[in-house]
């Protein structure tokens, strides 16, 4: 019997990354899988209740667990993300909690040749 370990942290590299008051760029992190108490909590905030969208922000700051050498990740850091980081972020969090992988089914523009790319910034795709 082959003994699996469940994968439930996902490291990744934004594609902009977090810049904090100093001016440094912070794009490596870590995200972990979410639990159902993750998911339930943020319904009763009143941010939620007023402003449904910001759903993605709690959802991130409790599963994003670090983010370069920001101290804590919180809800201020996920609303300064750009907004191609946060969409990012959005899609990585469906990924490892919905469909279980970090990896999507691309072609090369070029040659049409299609392979898998590790959406977390782990492995860039190569043709």
């Amino acid at each position: 019997m082959t003994d699996m370990a469940l994968r439930t942290e996902y490291p990744f590299t934004l594609p902009r990354g977090y810049v904090d008051q100093h001016g440094a760029v912070h794009r490596e992190g870590v995200m972990r899988l979410a639990t159902a108490r993750d998911e339930i909590t943020p319904q009763s905030d009143p941010r939620v209740r007023d402003n449904p969208a910001y759903l993605t922000v709690l959802l991130l700051e409790r599963t994003v667990l670090s983010l370069g050498e920001v101290p804590e990740v919180n809800g201020y850091v996920i609303e300064n993300l750009f907004a191609s980081d946060l969409a990012f972020l959005q899609d990585l969090y469906k990924r490892v909690n919905q469909q279980g992988h970090t990896e999507a089914a691309v072609s090369c523009p070029e040659c049409a040749h299609e392979f898998s790319v590790d959406v977390s910034g782990d492995a860039p795709g190569e043709c």
